[in-house]
């Protein structure tokens, strides 16, 4: 009798609790479970290198010593090259042009699923796995988008969805929404369907040592969360003026754009307050303010680089919900396409601080259609 094989899935171990329990669901679903630490970029200071938090010794202690609990492999894959390319130099050309990034949602993209599937299909793996808050199903409705083809990883009459989880507060689609169909195909969300108090007592009751552990929600690769630091050692600074927006009027001196994002209101320097950031002018080297909030609401904006995590939109404009950062709360949205590359948002309320090199993602009820970067 032919026994049949187990399907093979790396899991991606950071050391915390969510991976553990995802590597734990895993191997008593039946898989054939493998736990891979990955190795990122780190700093080096003073001729010594300074721990990445999301690979650090201890991490991957943690990580190594959840792998002998379960009785699975444990492996290392070293990341620092493309992390450095596609993660660390992005974030800081973005902070060069006076915008404010979101390094996560670029190491989701080209890092944790995009390296980690080439590398984990080379050692025979079907899926990789991570403990993401979010679902994938296969769904075989398709009234928004285009059918996908084979080669995006569909079936030619299904698409796989990518859903919000099932804790709202610990929801990661956001992060997730420039995935596409062929990295969708080969990815497993294990604690998607369970809250964060829930992946906590399973941990317990796997008896898993990272059970207890806190979790952290700084830059991984500034690890004394100290951005202006970081942003010195690879931009040049420049004194500039602020003026207030209502006059014109210069009424103090930044040391440096690359600092200040929009919306911010501690640490301008300013008497007086609270004033707030309503624009950084690039060109010419100067932080606009206001005291009025109400500045720092638009009623709409422009995307680029636009992702459809279904493959291509068959319909425009369409409406849809709207988050403008990780934070913010969905807001009822139409899309209107503005020409080939860009799209515009238009929404029901004014949303505050839009900013630029931030993403706005696009949900219908729970499935998240995509997003793009917004300019």
């Amino acid at each position: 009798m032919k026994i049949k094989k187990k399907i093979k899935v790396a899991v991606g171990m950071s050391g915390g609790v969510d991976s553990s329990v995802a590597a734990a669901l895993l191997l008593k679903q039946g898989y054939d479970v493998v736990g891979i630490f990955m190795h990122f970029w780190s700093e080096t200071t003073d001729g010594q290198v300074r721990d990445n938090i999301c690979c650090s010794l201890e991490a991957q202690e943690d990580a190594r010593r959840v792998c002998q609990k379960l009785g699975i492999p444990f492996y290392t894959m070293n990341m620092s090259a493309p992390f450095k390319k596609k993660i660390v130099d992005s974030f800081i050309s973005c902070y060069k042009k006076g915008q404010t990034p979101n390094p996560c949602v670029n190491c989701n993209k080209f890092i944790k699923f995009g390296e980690f599937i080439r590398k984990a299909k080379a050692l025979g793996c079907e899926y990789v796995a991570t403990g993401h808050y979010a679902n994938i199903q296969r769904d075989k409705r398709d009234k928004l988008f285009s059918k996908t083809v084979k080669k995006m990883g569909s079936t030619r009459n299904s698409r796989f969805v990518l859903l919000k989880s099932k804790d709202s507060k610990k929801d990661q689609t956001y992060f997730l929404h420039r995935l596409n169909q062929s990295q969708l195909a080969h990815i497993l969300f294990p604690v998607g369907g369970y809250t964060k108090d829930q992946v906590r007592k399973l941990a317990a009751q796997y008896d898993l040592p990272t059970a207890g552990k806190r979790e952290s929600q700084e830059v991984c690769f500034i690890p004394d969360n100290n951005l202006d630091n970081f942003l010195r050692k690879y931009i040049t600074f420049s004194v500039g003026p602020i003026r207030d927006i209502a006059t014109g009027e210069k009424i103090g001196s930044h040391s440096g754009l690359p600092v200040f994002t929009i919306g911010q209101r501690k640490g301008i320097g300013l008497p007086g307050g609270p004033w707030y950031v309503c624009r950084l002018d690039k060109k010419n080297n100067t932080l606009w303010v206001t005291k009025n909030e109400q500045d720092l609401f638009s009623r709409e904006l422009t995307v680029k680089n636009v992702n459809w995590i279904a493959g291509k939109i068959s319909k425009l404009p369409i409406k849809i919900k709207c988050r403008i950062r990780y934070g913010a709360l969905d807001a009822i949205a139409t899309i209107v396409k503005k020409n080939v590359n860009k799209y515009l948002i238009k929404f029901a309320s004014p949303q505050r601080a839009v900013t630029p090199g931030q993403y706005a993602v696009f949900y219908s009820g729970r499935e998240c259609l995509g997003g793009g970067e917004i300019v």
